[in-house]
Parts: structure tokens; C-alpha cells; sequence
């Protein structure tokens, strides 16, 4: 005879556990600290200057307060040490700058940004970072097309900063404009950012965090395609050149980690080094060698709209300082006598090099490309492995990769290709991805293990525990 137990064994039900409303707050503050970083010059177009200034130093400093408050566990000798050092040497050029205000200025910029990138790391698990990268994109995404449809619709016509209206009759540049109202004209359009080059490599960004949330597996996967597209149309009609060679660089980088994971034996990996090598190599001949063909094909000219004009005249200023450099200024503050009318494009003052490496050797000399390209070096080296090694902590050698393990190095791809023709890999969300990132690698190499992975965190009905 069957008799009803009073001792069952499996546990009583219980509703299921939720998230506290202090951690969706911290996420929630997180996902403002990346969205204002990628919007970068957006705050400049709709509020100008000190209202920049305050919200980059106030963000900073509420960060700072939660990070003293929260106290994330940080395992402190495993920082991106070099990122840190090439911030020290930024410092030190305070001791002989020929600028020291604008160096003063700039700094603060850079020692918020790292310090916001290290707070966000150390305090979110890689999947809630992924989606608080995801949602910070949505918002920009989003506003600028909001924005554009605004300016066209309701506007009526090209608009200023500030929310000006330009005067009848009076011609101006195409480049001070805020937006040029060319969404329905086929034009390029520059959404929020008031430059098509940002908007394109938001959207670039956009697309590799989409599709990996994608594969994932994440609810919402018809709302997450929708988004996708957005990000898509954005990348076409901002029409940036460097963007699409990114791109390009992106599918490379995307195919050479999934054949490299293919490899099932010890040394498999060496035949596709080699011919990564030498597609590497013959592809950057080519490129340089008919660049003129390529970039006329895109619309362009050889000199990627007078940048070479632009190289030329800061590697001879350069060259005088060849060792320790001018002095840290990132970017360039065009109200300082030794920028204001020094190169000059359409009317405007030049705020960078437009190539990350020949702005830091114009600021920090050699020492200071030095350190920035071990930063970079240390951080494609640490992502790229973090993509192609299978996460491994026992005997278990058959676990499956995750998705989220390509966003580092992809986004890898991205900074190199856009240092070349950009200083943008050295503040904004550049300098605020590659800290991050960097630092969160380091932190926690594998997805859900370690310290720093292995709170339990809701994210919509799942919770992440370690493997066991």
C-alpha cells in the first residue's frame, strides 16, 4: 500500500529569486556611463562645453563613490598594467608640457574615463556587461534616428548646435552643421554625434554585440533582429570609409577565430597562423598600392580627405620632441594658442592627429607609443585567446565556447583599423572599451568562473553559478 510520505525530498517550492533593486539601479548606472562615453561629441552638439564637463566629471565622480561604497572585488595585481602606465606617463608630461592647461583638462577626461571603464568591469559579470553594452547602444541607436526623423520632420531643414536654426542666406560649411537633414535625400547622416564617422562605428559596434546576444540565445530574439537592422541602416547611410574597412577587418577577425576553433589536435593552429600571415600581408600590399582605385570606387580621395595634409604638418612639429613629446592633450583643445588655427580643415581647428599613433608620439614622444602599443598589443593578444581557447578549468576538455568571448576581440579589430585614420581609440568609448575590456579579461579569463563571476545575478529568470 502506497503511503504518503511527510518527508519528501525534494526541497519545498519557493518563488523564484529576483535581483535586488540596488543592483538594477548600479546596472542601470553602468548602462549611462557606456552610453554617455559612445555618445561622445553629443553632449558638445546639444549642450556644449560645460555641461560636457560636468557630466564626464560627475559621472566620474559618482562611480568613484559607488566603487568606495560597493567595494567589487578587484584582484589588484592583475590590472591592464600598461593601459595604467601609459596613464602615468600622460600624468608625468604635466612636468613639461608646452600647454599645461589643456594638459591639465585632458587628464581629467582620461582619469575618468579609466576609472569608469575599471568600476563597470569590476562590478558587472561578462554577461551583464554584454547587455548593458547592448542597451547603451539601443539608447544612442535609437535617439539618433529619433533625432533625424525630429530634424526632418518637425525641424524642417538643417540644424546648428545648440538647437540653432541657420540664417537665411548665409552659406556655412557642411561640417558645422549638426545634423544636415539627409535622411530622406539619400545623404549621409550623422545622428546624435554631428559626424557620420562616430555614428558608423556605433553602429558597427552595435551589430557585433546584436549578433552575439543573438547566438546566445537571448529572449526577445525578433526584437534583438529589429534593432540589428536599425543598427545596419545607420552603418549604410553614415557612409564612412574607415568604418567599412573596420567592418571588413571585423569579418576577417570573425572568420580566423571560428576556423581556429576547429582545431582538435596540438599544433593544428600553426598551418592557419601561416596563412593568416600571409593573407595579412598581401592584403595590406594591395591595399596600400591601389589605394587610390579603392578609395575613388568609395567616393573618396587617396588621402582620406586630406589627412595626409594633416599627418604631414603634426610629424614635423613632432620630430622636435621626439622622445617625451609636447605634453598630453587628448583631444586637442583648440582654445589653446599652440592648436587654435595650427591646422585648419574647412574653416575649422583641427582637434586631432586623425591617427592614434602620431598623436600620442606628437604628445608623448616615443615613450609614449611605446606604452600605448604594448596597451593594445596586451589587449589583442589577451583577447584573442579569451576567443579562440575553449574554456577549460578541469579534465573537461569538450565544453562549449561562448559567444560573448568574441565581442573583446572584435572590438579589437575595430580600435586598430580606426587608429589608423583616428584618434578616437584614445578617449571617448575607445579608451572606455579597451580598459574595460582589458581589465575584465584579466579579472575573470573565463565566463562565469572566479571570484568576480560567481555572485548569483537575475537576469531574466536565470541566474549564473559556476560551472561545476
Amino acid at each position: 500500500m502506497v503511503v504518503h510520505t511527510k518527508h519528501p525530498v525534494a526541497a519545498p517550492p519557493s518563488a523564484p529569486l529576483r535581483e535586488t533593486t540596488g543592483h538594477l539601479l548600479l546596472r542601470g548606472w553602468c548602462i549611462f556611463v557606456i552610453a554617455a562615453a559612445v555618445a561622445g561629441t553629443s553632449w558638445l552638439m546639444a549642450f556644449g562645453p560645460l555641461v560636457s564637463a560636468i557630466v564626464a566629471v560627475g559621472t566620474g565622480l559618482v562611480s568613484g563613490v559607488l566603487w568606495v561604497i560597493l567595494r567589487p572585488e578587484v584582484q589588484w595585481r592583475r590590472l591592464p598594467w600598461f593601459a595604467v602606465l601609459y596613464v602615468v606617463w600622460a600624468v608625468a608630461s604635466l612636468l613639461w608640457s608646452a600647454y599645461p592647461s589643456a594638459t591639465a583638462l585632458t587628464l581629467l577626461l582620461l582619469l575618468t574615463t579609466t576609472v569608469q571603464a575599471m568600476f563597470v568591469g569590476a562590478v558587472l559579470t561578462w554577461r551583464e556587461l554584454i547587455r548593458a553594452i547592448a542597451s547603451a547602444l539601443k539608447w544612442i541607436l535609437g535617439l539618433s534616428i529619433l533625432f533625424e526623423l525630429w530634424v526632418s520632420l518637425v525641424w524642417g531643414g538643417p540644424i546648428l548646435p545648440g538647437f540653432v536654426r541657420p540664417e537665411a542666406g548665409v552659406h556655412y560649411d557642411p561640417i558645422v552643421y549638426w545634423s544636415r537633414d539627409n535622411l530622406f535625400d539619400g545623404g549621409r547622416i550623422q545622428g546624435l554625434f554631428g559626424n557620420a564617422n562616430p555614428l558608423a562605428y556605433a553602429a558597427l559596434l552595435a551589430m557585433i554585440v546584436f549578433a552575439v546576444q543573438f547566438a546566445s540565445r537571448a529572449p526577445r530574439r525578433t526584437l534583438l533582429a529589429l534593432w540589428f537592422l536599425l543598427a545596419a541602416f545607420l552603418f549604410v547611410r553614415a557612409g564612412s570609409v574607415t568604418a567599412s574597412l573596420a567592418a571588413a577587418a571585423v569579418v576577417v577577425v570573425l572568420a580566423a577565430v571560428l576556423l581556429m576553433r576547429t582545431t582538435r589536435r596540438p599544433g593544428g593552429r600553426t598551418r592557419f597562423y601561416l596563412a593568416y600571415a600571409v593573407v595579412a600581408l598581401g592584403g595590406l600590399t594591395t591595399l596600400w598600392l591601389l589605394r587610390g582605385s579603392i578609395f575613388s570606387a568609395l567616393g573618396r580621395s587617396a588621402d582620406l580627405t586630406g589627412r595626409e595634409t594633416i599627418w604631414a604638418a603634426v610629424w614635423e612639429r613632432a620630430v622636435e620632441h621626439p622622445w617625451h613629446g609636447w605634453g598630453f592633450s587628448t583631444p586637442w583643445v583648440p582654445t589653446e594658442p599652440h592648436f587654435d588655427g595650427w591646422i585648419v580643415d574647412h574653416g575649422e581647428t583641427v582637434m586631432q592627429a586623425h591617427n592614434m599613433w602620431l598623436d600620442v608620439f606628437l604628445q608623448l614622444g616615443a615613450i609614449g607609443v611605446a606604452l600605448i602599443a604594448l596597451t593594445m598589443l596586451a589587449f589583442v593578444w589577451r583577447s584573442w585567446f579569451f576567443a579562440v581557447d575553449r574554456p577549460r578549468w578541469d579534465l573537461v576538455a569538450t565544453r562549449p565556447y561562448s559567444p560573448i568571448t568574441l565581442v573583446p576581440t572584435l572590438t579589437g579589430a575595430i580600435l586598430l583599423v580606426q587608429g589608423l585614420a583616428e584618434s578616437a581609440p584614445l578617449l571617448g568609448w575607445g579608451w572606455l572599451f579597451l580598459v574595460m575590456l582589458a581589465f575584465k579579461i584579466k579579472q575573470a579569463p573565463l565566463v562565469g568562473r572566479g571570484a568576480s563571476e560567481q555572485r548569483l545575478v537575475g537576469e531574466q529568470g536565470e541566474w549564473e553559478r559556476a560551472p561545476r
